[in-house]
């Protein structure tokens, strides 16, 4: 089983690329592990919101397999406690897919398509951020997740 974090867009900043990367490392000693960066839009400035995300949609689909577990991070979803998100990651690989796939989409959210696609949408607060800032968000809360479940001293409760 492998997790797959497809993001939208490269991560402008060096801080927050460097705080991705060491969570990445991390959950890497427990699970294969895949990051993949969709690229940014070319004239994406140009386009209406909805011409973004449909437009987006066709890319992030060419990262898809069939089979995969795709979980929309998107404010309309579902939130955890982190135990509760560990449990709930640990059902997701009790199913044994081949892949359970994450995926956050660029500024203006996701495409309808990719709902009907998805197999859940995941939120990570009530509050909004930046589809920067939440990778590294999400990268540390996936690590702490599998960190529950290994129980490893990371998380303190």
């Amino acid at each position: 089983m492998k997790i797959v974090f497809i993001q939208t867009g490269k991560t402008n900043s060096k801080e927050i690329e460097s705080l991705e990367s060491e969570y990445y490392k991390r959950i890497k000693r427990y699970v294969q592990f895949e990051r993949v960066v969709v690229p940014d839009l070319k004239n994406a400035k140009n386009l209406k919101p909805l011409e973004v995300n449909r437009q987006e949609a066709v890319l992030l689909k060419r990262y898809f397999e069939p089979n995969d577990l795709i979980i929309l991070l998107d404010d309309k979803g579902k939130q955890y406690k982190s135990v509760e998100f560990a449990n709930h990651l640990q059902k997701l690989m009790n199913r044994s897919p081949k892949r359970i796939v994450f995926v956050i989409g660029g500024p203006y959210g996701f495409d309808s398509e990719m709902y009907g696609l998805a197999t859940e949408k995941l939120s990570l607060s009530k509050m909004t951020f930046s589809h920067q800032i939440i990778r590294a968000i999400f990268a540390e809360q996936l690590y702490r997740g599998i960190s529950i479940l290994n129980n490893d001293p990371y998380h303190h409760e």
